[in-house]
């Protein structure tokens, strides 16, 4: 795909001796800067959006986009999009030369409405987002605008631009990096990523060719077309298919990358009669490493300039985006003036377990897949031959624990449980979705929470009482509005919506079950959707004190809002 360019032109603090201040600058026009700008956006804050390129990236790059990140995109409004253009799927299957060892669902269950994955090259993805920019008028987008010096003080960061037309300054409240893995953000800050560099190189190839192959995710250890290595396989858009050969430390990076090399390892994967063409060829070297912090005063990194993991999982993009689904609700609420800064500092709280998290399962699987002794070669080999008629051996074999979102657990903005639930949606969780109807129409339940403070009240079949309805309603005049969701049984709607309160038919029941919901319980739910507390009985004064204590505030002891 050509690289589609966008105009640059020249910033108005070059015409004028004046510095200007921007509530939030974010630098990074990638996947992960751009969902931070939108999502910022959305929640009314201005963000001026800076990136030395003028282009949208080479190459595939980042392609497995997961079903919370696809919740996420559906917030921002390209959701829609991404799934229509990419492959669909779920299932993958684990080769050892030629034979199945097993497959995997990793998305069995319905009730749904986002798949386990899809593949979408990323420049597809940021094509949408750049779409999706442009619809924003809080963000402005400054391309060939190189950040050559920052400097982090107590109420402010001072940003010098590189451009065209030469330098100048520019002030933020708050300073996101969304820079990349080699982030020049973080060595002008004299800051580093520590963490473990795996001696192994990969080959990746974005093949052209149309194969009756399923839409599935193909992994092989000692594949005869390849021996002693792994090669993984993945159908992308517009017949585009990704490969990644294992060839080792050794393996020369410039000399692996021409096309001698690379044709004939194709070849010997698909045939001599299959007809393809090489759109792009790259060559990665694994590295699973973070900083020590995310947040540096009034900078904060985000996605790959914060940590790095290798590609086996889809962790990268994925946990990107996640962090800067948690961290622009936080900015918001800050510069609005609704929570004091200490909630900026849960961004740390909150995503570098999520970080070690994905390092841990990462590791685990290059370990897997490229063993460093002879002991843990023979542990590999000896769980690949057990696997191929041992059913418990399969569990042993990791070609990659794919990407799911981070409960947190070890949060200050949850409030904990004093009720009993059997469901594994606990505070700190993300929403699980479910099918609804919402005015008698089919929706989906992640939809309707939108990206403020909700309440999920659960009626069941009860018909509407003038003390719930009330306390309901005294939700949404709270200092932070909270936004009342009623679930009911179907056949209720009618009745609960003459209340005026926004009103969703459990259609398959799938709600009830996955919330362990019973006749008056209600889940408060944060602006990225994941529980910030819950309860079997609606209290004005429990979700008061839980709301100040998502948003970082204090609580008043105030007799007016006891249930």
């Amino acid at each position: 795909m050509p690289r589609q360019a966008f105009a640059y032109t020249t910033a108005p603090e070059l015409t004028t001796s004046q510095r200007t201040r921007r509530p939030v600058i974010v630098v990074g026009a990638g996947p992960i800067g751009l969902c931070a700008a939108i999502d910022l956006a959305q929640h009314g804050v201005p963000v001026l959006l800076l990136d030395e390129d003028s282009k949208l990236s080479e190459g595939s790059r980042a392609i497995c986009f997961a079903k919370r990140t696809l919740e996420i995109l559906d917030r921002l409004g390209v959701g829609e999009r991404c799934v229509e253009q990419g492959v669909v799927w779920s299932l993958g299957k684990v080769f050892l030369r030629d034979r199945m060892l097993y497959q995997f669902d990793l998305l069995p269950e319905s009730g749904h409405r986002r798949p386990a994955f899809i593949n979408l090259q990323q420049y597809y993805l940021e094509q949408h987002l750049i779409e999706r920019l442009s619809e924003l008028q809080p963000i402005e987008a400054r391309w060939r605008s190189k950040v050559v010096g920052v400097a982090s003080h107590d109420d402010h960061v001072a940003v010098t631009v590189e451009t065209p037309d030469g330098r100048y300054e520019v002030e933020c409240d708050y300073l996101l990096a969304c820079d990349g893995s080699r982030s020049p953000i973080r060595s002008m800050l004299g800051l580093e990523a520590r963490g473990q560099v795996f001696r192994d190189r990969f080959l990746i190839v974005d093949v052209k060719m149309e194969a009756d192959f399923p839409a599935e995710r193909w992994f092989w250890f000692d594949p005869r077309f390849h021996p002693d290595q792994s090669v993984l396989l993945h159908k992308q858009a517009d017949n585009i298919w990704r490969i990644d050969f294992q060839l080792g430390w050794d393996a020369d990076p410039e000399l692996e990358k021409r096309p001698e090399r690379v044709m004939p390892r194709i070849r010997a994967m698909l045939g001599e009669d299959r007809s393809f063409a090489l759109e792009w060829v790259s060559m990665y070297t694994f590295r699973c490493q973070r900083m020590e912090r995310f947040r540096c005063g009034r900078v904060f990194f985000v996605g790959d300039s914060a940590h790095q993991v290798s590609p086996f999982g889809a962790r990268g993009a994925n946990s990107g985006i996640q962090d800067s689904d948690n961290l622009a609700w936080k900015l918001a609420l800050v510069l609005q003036g609704a929570a004091p800064p200490a909630l900026l500092d849960t961004y740390d709280v909150e995503r570098i377990p999520a970080a070690d998290e994905n390092i841990l399962n990462s590791t685990r699987s290059t370990d897997f897949i490229t063993p460093k002794s002879a002991v843990s070669r023979r542990f590999r080999d000896a769980a690949l031959q057990l696997a191929q008629t041992h059913p418990f051996a399969r569990s042993l074999v990791n070609s990659g624990r794919l990407s799911l979102p981070h409960t947190y657990t070890a949060t200050p903005l949850s409030t904990p449980d004093r009720d009993p639930f059997t469901t594994r949606l606990r505070p700190g969780a993300p929403a699980l979705d479910a099918p609804v109807k919402a005015a008698d129409e089919p929706a989906w339940l992640i939809d309707q929470l939108g990206g403020s403070f909700a309440a999920l009240y659960y009626a069941g079949s009860a018909a509407p009482d003038g003390g719930v309805t009330s306390r309901l309603q005294a939700l949404e005049r709270l200092p932070r509005p909270v936004m009342p969701r009623v679930v009911c049984a179907p056949g209720r709607a009618e009745q609960w919506r003459a209340t005026g309160l926004r009103v969703l038919e459990d259609a398959q029941g799938l709600y009830a079950s996955r919330y362990d919901a019973t006749p008056d319980s209600l889940y408060l739910m944060r602006p990225d959707q994941h529980v910030a507390a819950r309860w079997r009985h609606l209290e004005l004064r429990a979700v008061r004190d839980a709301l100040a204590r998502a948003t970082a505030n204090q609580v008043e002891e105030t007799a007016t809002w006891a249930a």
